[in-house]
């Protein structure tokens, strides 16, 4: 499905080079105080690379999920993000051991470019595949990236009800008054070489 916006392919391109950088840096233990900035003459300042959006970089091995770190809401400018985030989902996702040097070249790279994130005026406008969530109850939220409920086949009202549990909340939460949904788009792409 489209989204309301692009991330032209130059800008694709610059954002994979960064977050193979950013990991490399770190299997070869480098602490790089000065992120690389996109260069001036190549990238207009209206460039997605600039905006405060928020990123996610997946790490998959043979189809296995090897480290997933984000931002849903940008808070630097996305090709800072797109270091930091593939910093952290290498080596800071606490459900896996630090990315290793030997797992490296069977590593395959998804960038997530999310757009800003909006309150979600009708549960029943949520398109699979197109909408990320985000759900706000009682202190707890969740989160899913847009391509989540169709990797796993799921519906729109079983999306919204594993949002609920991915929350720590009973299925349905997303219905309950004081629940707050909201919504966004992502362009995501593989990262190339």
């Amino acid at each position: 499905m489209s989204t309301s916006f692009v991330v032209p392919e130059a800008e694709r391109k610059f954002l994979s080079r960064q977050a193979r950088m950013s990991i490399e840096a770190g299997l070869a233990g480098k602490s790089i105080a000065d992120i690389p900035q996109p260069p001036a003459e190549e990238f207009e300042p209206g460039s997605p690379l600039f905006r405060t959006l928020g990123a996610f970089v997946t790490l998959h091995i043979s189809g296995n999920l090897r480290g997933c770190i984000g931002n849903i809401i940008g808070r630097e400018p996305l090709y800072a993000t797109v270091w930091h985030m593939a910093q952290a989902a290498a080596f800071a996702d606490q459900r896996f051991p630090a990315l290793s040097l030997s797992e490296w070249p069977r590593v395959n790279l998804d960038i997530s470019v999310l757009d800003e994130l909006t309150v979600c005026p009708d549960p029943q406008a949520v398109e699979v595949g197109r909408h990320g969530l985000v759900l706000q109850y009682a202190g707890r939220s969740g989160v899913f990236l847009p391509q989540v409920p169709v990797e796993q086949g799921w519906g729109r009202l079983e999306y919204l009800d594993n949002l609920c549990l991915k929350a720590g909340l009973p299925q349905g939460t997303w219905q309950q008054p004081g629940a707050q949904l909201f919504w966004y788009e992502a362009v995501v792409f593989k990262a190339v070489d």
